[in-house]
Protein backbone atom coordinates (compact mmCIF):
# COMPACT_ATOMS: atom_id res chain seq x y z
CA UNK A 1 0.00 0.00 0.00
CA UNK A 2 1.49 3.33 -1.09
CA UNK A 3 0.48 6.41 0.89
CA UNK A 4 1.05 9.87 -0.58
CA UNK A 5 1.35 13.19 1.25
CA UNK A 6 1.15 16.45 -0.71
CA UNK A 7 1.87 20.05 0.12
CA UNK A 8 -1.31 21.96 0.92
CA UNK A 9 -2.69 24.35 -1.71
CA UNK A 10 -5.31 26.17 0.40
CA UNK A 11 -4.27 29.80 0.92
CA UNK A 12 -2.56 30.27 4.28
CA UNK A 13 -2.59 26.55 5.13
CA UNK A 14 0.82 25.82 6.68
CA UNK A 15 0.07 22.42 8.21
CA UNK A 16 1.08 19.09 6.70
CA UNK A 17 -0.95 15.88 6.90
CA UNK A 18 1.91 13.67 8.07
CA UNK A 19 5.02 14.52 10.08
CA UNK A 20 8.28 12.55 9.84
CA UNK A 21 7.71 10.79 13.17
CA UNK A 22 4.45 9.31 11.88
CA UNK A 23 6.07 7.71 8.84
CA UNK A 24 7.54 4.85 10.86
CA UNK A 25 4.10 4.00 12.25
CA UNK A 26 2.69 3.51 8.75
CA UNK A 27 5.74 1.60 7.55
CA UNK A 28 5.20 -0.89 10.37
CA UNK A 29 1.77 -1.48 8.83
CA UNK A 30 3.50 -2.53 5.59
CA UNK A 31 2.85 0.79 3.84
CA UNK A 32 5.23 2.83 1.72
CA UNK A 33 5.07 6.60 2.20
CA UNK A 34 5.60 9.13 -0.60
CA UNK A 35 6.02 12.78 0.40
CA UNK A 36 6.02 15.74 -1.96
CA UNK A 37 9.20 17.75 -1.78
CA UNK A 38 8.71 20.72 0.53
CA UNK A 39 5.40 19.43 1.93
CA UNK A 40 6.40 20.05 5.53
CA UNK A 41 8.59 23.12 5.24
CA UNK A 42 6.01 25.66 6.44
CA UNK A 43 5.38 23.47 9.49
CA UNK A 44 9.09 23.16 10.25
CA UNK A 45 9.75 19.65 8.87
CA UNK A 46 12.51 19.22 6.28
CA UNK A 47 12.70 16.76 3.40
CA UNK A 48 15.75 15.25 5.08
CA UNK A 49 13.70 14.46 8.19
CA UNK A 50 11.10 12.68 6.07
CA UNK A 51 13.79 10.69 4.27
CA UNK A 52 15.45 9.74 7.54
CA UNK A 53 12.03 8.67 8.83
CA UNK A 54 11.70 6.22 5.97
CA UNK A 55 9.63 8.17 3.45
CA UNK A 56 10.43 8.58 -0.25
CA UNK A 57 10.60 12.28 -1.11
CA UNK A 58 9.11 12.90 -4.57
CA UNK A 59 9.71 16.14 -6.55
CA UNK A 60 6.14 17.02 -7.57
CA UNK A 61 2.49 16.75 -6.58
CA UNK A 62 1.61 14.91 -9.79
CA UNK A 63 4.12 12.15 -9.06
CA UNK A 64 2.89 11.71 -5.50
CA UNK A 65 -0.77 11.41 -6.48
CA UNK A 66 0.02 9.18 -9.47
CA UNK A 67 2.02 6.80 -7.30
CA UNK A 68 -0.28 6.65 -4.26
CA UNK A 69 -3.09 4.27 -3.39
CA UNK A 70 -4.09 6.56 -0.50
CA UNK A 71 -3.66 10.35 -0.55
CA UNK A 72 -3.46 12.19 2.78
CA UNK A 73 -4.10 15.93 3.05
CA UNK A 74 -5.11 18.48 5.64
CA UNK A 75 -7.71 20.15 3.39
CA UNK A 76 -9.44 18.65 0.38
CA UNK A 77 -12.73 18.99 -1.54
CA UNK A 78 -14.98 21.53 0.23
CA UNK A 79 -12.25 22.49 2.69
CA UNK A 80 -10.11 23.62 -0.26
CA UNK A 81 -12.71 25.25 -2.53
CA UNK A 82 -10.27 27.06 -4.83
CA UNK A 83 -7.81 24.21 -5.30
CA UNK A 84 -9.64 20.90 -5.04
CA UNK A 85 -10.68 20.68 -8.72
CA UNK A 86 -7.09 20.84 -9.96
CA UNK A 87 -6.03 18.17 -7.49
CA UNK A 88 -9.03 15.98 -8.24
CA UNK A 89 -8.07 16.04 -11.93
CA UNK A 90 -4.93 14.12 -10.93
CA UNK A 91 -6.84 11.44 -9.02
CA UNK A 92 -7.79 8.06 -10.45
CA UNK A 93 -10.72 5.77 -9.93
CA UNK A 94 -10.54 3.69 -6.76
CA UNK A 95 -7.92 5.93 -5.15
CA UNK A 96 -8.58 6.73 -1.48
CA UNK A 97 -8.44 10.35 -0.31
CA UNK A 98 -8.47 11.18 3.41
CA UNK A 99 -8.62 14.75 4.73
CA UNK A 100 -10.82 17.38 6.30
CA UNK A 101 -13.35 17.95 3.51
CA UNK A 102 -16.11 20.13 5.01
CA UNK A 103 -18.80 18.00 3.31
CA UNK A 104 -21.80 19.25 5.28
CA UNK A 105 -21.01 22.90 4.58
CA UNK A 106 -19.85 22.43 0.97
CA UNK A 107 -21.28 19.16 -0.41
CA UNK A 108 -20.94 19.88 -4.14
CA UNK A 109 -17.23 18.92 -4.32
CA UNK A 110 -18.19 15.53 -2.85
CA UNK A 111 -20.35 14.91 -5.91
CA UNK A 112 -17.36 15.80 -8.12
CA UNK A 113 -15.21 13.29 -6.25
CA UNK A 114 -17.86 10.61 -6.73
CA UNK A 115 -17.92 11.24 -10.50
CA UNK A 116 -14.14 10.84 -10.54
CA UNK A 117 -14.44 7.48 -8.79
CA UNK A 118 -12.47 8.55 -5.72
CA UNK A 119 -13.12 6.85 -2.37
CA UNK A 120 -13.27 9.88 -0.04
CA UNK A 121 -13.19 9.98 3.75
CA UNK A 122 -13.94 13.17 5.73
CA UNK A 123 -12.17 13.21 9.07
CA UNK A 124 -14.63 15.76 10.50
CA UNK A 125 -17.32 13.08 10.42
CA UNK A 126 -15.46 10.54 12.56
CA UNK A 127 -17.93 9.74 15.37
CA UNK A 128 -17.00 10.87 18.86
CA UNK A 129 -16.78 7.42 20.38
CA UNK A 130 -14.05 6.17 22.69
CA UNK A 131 -12.33 4.02 20.07
CA UNK A 132 -12.11 6.98 17.67
CA UNK A 133 -10.55 9.47 20.08
CA UNK A 134 -7.06 9.16 18.52
CA UNK A 135 -8.63 10.11 15.15
CA UNK A 136 -10.59 13.16 16.33
CA UNK A 137 -9.16 16.01 14.24
CA UNK A 138 -11.80 18.51 15.35
CA UNK A 139 -10.83 18.09 18.99
CA UNK A 140 -7.07 18.19 18.41
CA UNK A 141 -7.24 21.33 16.27
CA UNK A 142 -9.95 23.06 18.34
CA UNK A 143 -7.79 22.60 21.41
CA UNK A 144 -5.10 24.73 19.78
CA UNK A 145 -7.63 27.29 18.55
CA UNK A 146 -8.93 27.78 22.08
CA UNK A 147 -5.41 28.41 23.34
CA UNK A 148 -4.57 30.89 20.59
CA UNK A 149 -7.87 32.76 20.98
CA UNK A 150 -6.87 33.78 24.49
CA UNK A 151 -3.45 34.97 23.33
CA UNK A 152 -5.12 37.10 20.65
CA UNK A 153 -7.43 38.60 23.25
CA UNK A 154 -4.57 39.29 25.67
CA UNK A 155 -2.63 41.07 22.92
CA UNK A 156 -5.56 43.29 21.89
CA UNK A 157 -7.00 44.04 25.33
CA UNK A 158 -6.16 47.44 26.83
CA UNK A 159 -5.62 45.73 30.19
CA UNK A 160 -3.35 42.97 31.45
CA UNK A 161 -4.77 39.60 32.46
CA UNK A 162 -3.23 38.91 35.91
CA UNK A 163 -3.66 40.79 39.16
CA UNK A 164 -0.49 42.69 40.09
CA UNK A 165 0.39 44.23 43.42
CA UNK A 166 3.00 46.92 42.81
CA UNK A 167 4.44 49.94 44.60
CA UNK A 168 2.27 52.06 42.33
CA UNK A 169 -0.87 50.25 43.40
CA UNK A 170 -2.82 47.06 42.76
CA UNK A 171 -4.02 46.10 39.28
CA UNK A 172 -7.18 44.03 39.26
CA UNK A 173 -7.30 40.96 37.00
CA UNK A 174 -9.11 40.95 33.68
CA UNK A 175 -12.46 39.20 33.49
CA UNK A 176 -12.99 36.63 30.71
CA UNK A 177 -16.30 35.06 29.68
CA UNK A 178 -16.19 31.95 27.48
CA UNK A 179 -19.35 30.95 25.63
CA UNK A 180 -19.29 27.25 24.79
CA UNK A 181 -17.41 24.74 26.92
CA UNK A 182 -16.46 22.25 24.22
CA UNK A 183 -12.83 21.43 23.46
CA UNK A 184 -11.93 24.95 22.30
CA UNK A 185 -13.84 26.58 25.14
CA UNK A 186 -12.27 24.44 27.85
CA UNK A 187 -8.78 25.16 26.53
CA UNK A 188 -9.62 28.87 26.40
CA UNK A 189 -10.71 28.69 30.03
CA UNK A 190 -7.52 26.90 31.06
CA UNK A 191 -5.29 29.33 29.15
CA UNK A 192 -7.03 32.43 30.50
CA UNK A 193 -6.71 31.05 34.02
CA UNK A 194 -2.98 30.41 33.50
CA UNK A 195 -2.60 34.05 32.49
CA UNK A 196 -4.28 35.11 35.72
CA UNK A 197 -7.72 36.20 34.55
CA UNK A 198 -10.97 35.71 36.44
CA UNK A 199 -12.91 33.38 34.17
CA UNK A 200 -16.57 32.45 33.84
CA UNK A 201 -18.20 30.26 31.20
CA UNK A 202 -21.56 29.20 29.83
CA UNK A 203 -22.70 26.18 27.84
CA UNK A 204 -26.14 24.92 26.83
CA UNK A 205 -25.19 21.55 28.35
CA UNK A 206 -25.45 21.77 32.16
CA UNK A 207 -23.44 18.54 32.38
CA UNK A 208 -20.20 20.40 31.55
CA UNK A 209 -20.44 22.49 34.71
CA UNK A 210 -18.09 20.13 36.54
CA UNK A 211 -15.46 20.44 33.79
CA UNK A 212 -15.68 24.23 33.83
CA UNK A 213 -15.34 24.42 37.59
CA UNK A 214 -12.47 21.91 37.64
CA UNK A 215 -10.47 24.45 35.61
CA UNK A 216 -11.10 27.16 38.17
CA UNK A 217 -13.82 29.03 36.31
CA UNK A 218 -17.34 29.95 37.41
CA UNK A 219 -20.18 28.31 35.51
CA UNK A 220 -22.86 30.83 34.53
CA UNK A 221 -26.30 29.30 34.78
CA UNK A 222 -29.05 30.58 32.54
CA UNK A 223 -32.58 29.39 33.36
CA UNK A 224 -33.23 27.75 30.01
CA UNK A 225 -34.40 24.21 29.51
CA UNK A 226 -32.20 22.34 27.05
CA UNK A 227 -32.82 18.93 25.55
CA UNK A 228 -30.84 17.10 22.87
CA UNK A 229 -28.04 19.68 22.72
CA UNK A 230 -25.88 17.16 20.86
CA UNK A 231 -26.51 14.40 18.36
CA UNK A 232 -25.70 10.70 18.61
CA UNK A 233 -22.25 11.33 17.14
CA UNK A 234 -21.34 13.74 19.92
CA UNK A 235 -21.60 16.92 17.82
CA UNK A 236 -23.63 20.04 18.59
CA UNK A 237 -27.22 20.18 17.39
CA UNK A 238 -29.09 23.34 16.34
CA UNK A 239 -31.61 24.33 19.02
CA UNK A 240 -33.96 26.68 17.18
CA UNK A 241 -34.30 30.44 16.75
CA UNK A 242 -36.51 30.94 19.81
CA UNK A 243 -33.98 29.27 22.09
CA UNK A 244 -31.08 31.33 20.71
CA UNK A 245 -33.12 34.54 21.06
CA UNK A 246 -33.89 33.91 24.74
CA UNK A 247 -30.32 32.80 25.34
CA UNK A 248 -28.98 36.03 23.79
CA UNK A 249 -31.22 38.14 26.04
CA UNK A 250 -29.76 36.45 29.11
CA UNK A 251 -26.17 36.63 27.86
CA UNK A 252 -26.64 40.38 27.30
CA UNK A 253 -26.75 40.87 31.07
CA UNK A 254 -23.40 39.11 31.53
CA UNK A 255 -21.34 40.79 28.80
CA UNK A 256 -20.86 44.25 30.41
CA UNK A 257 -19.25 42.61 33.46
CA UNK A 258 -16.39 41.19 31.36
CA UNK A 259 -13.37 42.49 29.50
CA UNK A 260 -12.94 39.58 27.08
CA UNK A 261 -15.59 37.40 25.43
CA UNK A 262 -14.57 34.24 23.58
CA UNK A 263 -17.30 32.50 21.60
CA UNK A 264 -17.03 28.94 20.29
CA UNK A 265 -20.58 27.86 19.39
CA UNK A 266 -20.84 25.97 16.09
CA UNK A 267 -23.16 23.40 14.54
CA UNK A 268 -21.68 21.14 11.80
CA UNK A 269 -22.92 22.06 8.34
CA UNK A 270 -24.90 25.09 9.49
CA UNK A 271 -24.36 28.78 10.01
CA UNK A 272 -23.14 29.56 13.50
CA UNK A 273 -25.88 30.82 15.86
CA UNK A 274 -25.76 34.56 16.53
CA UNK A 275 -25.35 34.95 20.29
CA UNK A 276 -24.10 38.55 20.47
CA UNK A 277 -25.97 41.27 18.60
CA UNK A 278 -24.81 44.76 17.62
CA UNK A 279 -26.84 46.23 20.48
CA UNK A 280 -25.18 43.85 22.96
CA UNK A 281 -21.74 44.98 21.77
CA UNK A 282 -22.78 48.58 22.25
CA UNK A 283 -23.60 47.75 25.88
CA UNK A 284 -20.05 46.55 26.58
CA UNK A 285 -17.25 48.67 27.99
CA UNK A 286 -14.98 50.42 25.44
CA UNK A 287 -11.67 48.58 25.21
CA UNK A 288 -13.31 45.18 25.59
CA UNK A 289 -12.46 42.39 23.16
CA UNK A 290 -14.56 39.67 21.50
CA UNK A 291 -12.77 36.74 19.86
CA UNK A 292 -15.26 34.87 17.68
CA UNK A 293 -14.00 31.37 16.87
CA UNK A 294 -17.11 30.78 14.75
CA UNK A 295 -16.31 33.68 12.39
CA UNK A 296 -15.70 31.33 9.45
CA UNK A 297 -19.28 30.08 9.76
CA UNK A 298 -20.94 33.47 9.92
CA UNK A 299 -19.95 34.21 13.51
CA UNK A 300 -21.51 34.09 16.97
CA UNK A 301 -21.29 37.90 16.98
CA UNK A 302 -23.39 39.84 14.50
CA UNK A 303 -20.42 42.14 13.74
CA UNK A 304 -17.81 39.44 13.11
CA UNK A 305 -16.01 39.37 9.77
CA UNK A 306 -13.78 36.38 8.90
CA UNK A 307 -10.10 37.27 9.05
CA UNK A 308 -10.74 40.84 10.20
CA UNK A 309 -10.90 42.93 13.36
CA UNK A 310 -13.92 45.23 13.57
CA UNK A 311 -14.02 48.09 16.10
CA UNK A 312 -17.53 49.11 17.14
CA UNK A 313 -18.23 51.58 19.98
CA UNK A 314 -14.67 50.98 21.19
CA UNK A 315 -15.08 47.19 21.32
CA UNK A 316 -12.76 45.05 19.19
CA UNK A 317 -14.47 42.11 17.48
CA UNK A 318 -11.84 39.68 16.17
CA UNK A 319 -12.83 37.04 13.62
CA UNK A 320 -9.81 34.72 13.33
CA UNK A 321 -9.70 32.02 10.64
CA UNK A 322 -7.73 28.78 10.65
CA UNK A 323 -5.95 29.43 13.94
CA UNK A 324 -4.28 25.99 14.04
CA UNK A 325 -2.35 26.97 10.90
CA UNK A 326 -0.68 29.74 12.95
CA UNK A 327 0.90 26.97 15.07
CA UNK A 328 1.69 24.50 12.28
CA UNK A 329 4.45 22.54 13.99
CA UNK A 330 2.33 21.20 16.84
CA UNK A 331 -0.93 21.33 14.87
CA UNK A 332 0.65 19.03 12.27
CA UNK A 333 1.95 16.69 14.95
CA UNK A 334 -1.54 16.27 16.36
CA UNK A 335 -3.18 16.01 12.96
CA UNK A 336 -0.64 13.40 11.85
CA UNK A 337 -1.48 11.28 14.88
CA UNK A 338 -5.18 11.56 14.01
CA UNK A 339 -4.85 10.71 10.34
CA UNK A 340 -2.32 7.89 10.81
CA UNK A 341 -4.61 6.30 13.41
CA UNK A 342 -7.44 6.52 10.89
CA UNK A 343 -5.32 4.92 8.16
CA UNK A 344 -4.23 2.08 10.45
CA UNK A 345 -7.90 1.35 11.11
CA UNK A 346 -8.43 1.05 7.34
CA UNK A 347 -5.54 -1.33 6.74
CA UNK A 348 -5.42 -5.03 7.46
CA UNK A 349 -2.21 -6.89 6.70
CA UNK A 350 -1.12 -3.97 4.54
CA UNK A 351 -4.27 -4.03 2.39
CA UNK A 352 -7.29 -1.73 2.33
CA UNK A 353 -10.23 -3.12 4.31
CA UNK A 354 -13.48 -1.17 3.96
CA UNK A 355 -15.40 -2.88 6.73
CA UNK A 356 -18.79 -1.20 6.65
CA UNK A 357 -19.70 -2.73 10.00
CA UNK A 358 -17.05 -0.45 11.51
CA UNK A 359 -18.84 2.70 12.69
CA UNK A 360 -15.75 4.84 12.16
CA UNK A 361 -15.41 3.82 8.51
CA UNK A 362 -19.12 3.90 7.82
CA UNK A 363 -19.76 7.34 9.29
CA UNK A 364 -16.79 9.08 7.63
CA UNK A 365 -17.09 7.54 4.15
CA UNK A 366 -18.39 10.05 1.60
CA UNK A 367 -18.01 8.39 -1.79
CA UNK A 368 -17.63 4.89 -3.16
CA UNK A 369 -18.10 3.25 -6.56
CA UNK A 370 -18.94 6.62 -8.16
CA UNK A 371 -21.74 7.29 -5.67
CA UNK A 372 -22.16 9.73 -2.79
CA UNK A 373 -22.92 7.28 0.01
CA UNK A 374 -23.07 9.41 3.16
CA UNK A 375 -26.76 9.97 4.06
CA UNK A 376 -26.37 13.52 5.41
CA UNK A 377 -24.32 14.64 2.41
CA UNK A 378 -26.83 13.03 0.04
CA UNK A 379 -29.55 15.02 1.78
CA UNK A 380 -27.55 18.24 1.36
CA UNK A 381 -27.22 17.47 -2.35
CA UNK A 382 -30.92 16.77 -2.71
CA UNK A 383 -30.35 13.10 -3.53
CA UNK A 384 -32.52 10.21 -2.39
CA UNK A 385 -31.91 8.90 1.11
CA UNK A 386 -29.98 5.86 -0.05
CA UNK A 387 -28.35 4.31 -3.09
CA UNK A 388 -27.49 0.81 -4.15
CA UNK A 389 -23.96 1.57 -3.01
CA UNK A 390 -25.14 2.95 0.33
CA UNK A 391 -23.58 2.67 3.74
CA UNK A 392 -24.72 -0.87 4.48
CA UNK A 393 -23.05 -4.22 4.00
CA UNK A 394 -19.46 -5.40 4.06
CA UNK A 395 -16.56 -5.08 1.65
Amino acid sequence: MRIGVTQETFAGETRVALVPAAVATLKKAKAEVLVQQGAGRFAGFSDLEYAEGGATVVPGREEVIAGADIVLQVRSLGANPEGYATELSLAREGQVWIAMMDPLWAPEPVADAAKKGVVAFALELVPRITRAQPMDVLSSQSNLAGYKAVLLAATELTKIFPMMMTAAGTITPARVFVIGAGVAGLQAIATARRLGAVVSAYDVRPAVREQVESLGARFVELPLEVQDAQDAGGYARALGEDFYRRQAEMIANVLPENDVIITTAAVPGQRAPVLITREMVEGMRPGSVIVDLAAERGGNCELSQPGKTVVHHGVKVIGPVNLPATMPYHASQLYARNISSFVLNLLKEGALNLDMDDEIIRESLLTRERQVVHPRVREKLGLSASSEHGNGGNS
